[in-house]
């Protein structure tokens, strides 16, 4: 509703714990789009938020504002899903695909894809990914899996 998919989030950390990698966190410094109460779904007036002390409130860590991550210091970039990555990272909850993109997101991306290290982008941030790469000599191929229920192809 306006951050990080919690699931995503939380159950990539512990499986890039468990699995040894060493975890870099970012995310950008900036105030939420909006702030939602989760019990109504509607959003709050009373409250702003930071993106980034959000984050670190879910990550549990260090992190760092996305303006500091450099590409050389990292082996592949992940970003979870959620309504944040739509209102906050980006404007395609609000402006569809023709939606802005965070300048350190898009940065992010296109340096990943530069360095072709492996981009991992879930639930609505292969839009991110996309309208990034957009304009670009990146062609991405995006899928949602191999379940024909939901993808027949």
């Amino acid at each position: 509703m306006d951050g990080a998919e919690i699931h995503e989030a939380v159950v990539t950390l512990l499986a890039l714990d468990r699995a040894g990698v060493e975890i870099v966190c970012a995310a950008p410094d900036v105030e939420q789009y909006h702030t939602v109460n989760h019990l109504t779904g509607n959003p709050v007036e009373y409250d702003n938020r930071n993106v980034l002390l959000e984050s670190a409130r879910i990550a549990r860590r260090e992190i760092i504002p996305l303006s500091q991550l450099k590409i050389e210091d990292v082996d592949a970039v992940i970003f979870p899903g959620g309504f944040g990555v739509a209102k906050n990272l980006c404007t395609f909850g609000i402006d569809g695909p023709d939606c802005e993109i965070d300048p350190d997101a898009v940065r992010v991306i296109i340096d990943t894809l530069k360095a072709k290290k492996p981009l991992g982008v879930m639930c609505i941030a292969p839009a991110l990914a996309a309208r990034a790469a957009k304009g670009t000599e990146f062609q991405l191929t995006l899928t949602i899996g191999s379940d024909t229920g939901t993808c027949p192809y």
